[in-house]
């Protein structure tokens, strides 16, 4: 079995996941959310997803 690391802190989830669901409103659908925040903090939108 391959050991994994995860790249990003639990500060920077938490906070990823809060701005998606928070900012869903603002946006078309939750998707369009997920691809403009991992824009911002620079991962890959299935990664936030």
């Amino acid at each position: 079995m391959t050991k994994t690391t995860n790249k990003y802190s639990s500060e920077v989830r938490e906070r990823a996941v809060r701005m998606v669901l928070d900012g869903a409103g603002h946006h078309e659908s939750r998707w369009v959310a997920i691809v403009s925040i991992s824009s911002k903090i620079g991962c890959a939108p299935q990664t936030l997803n």
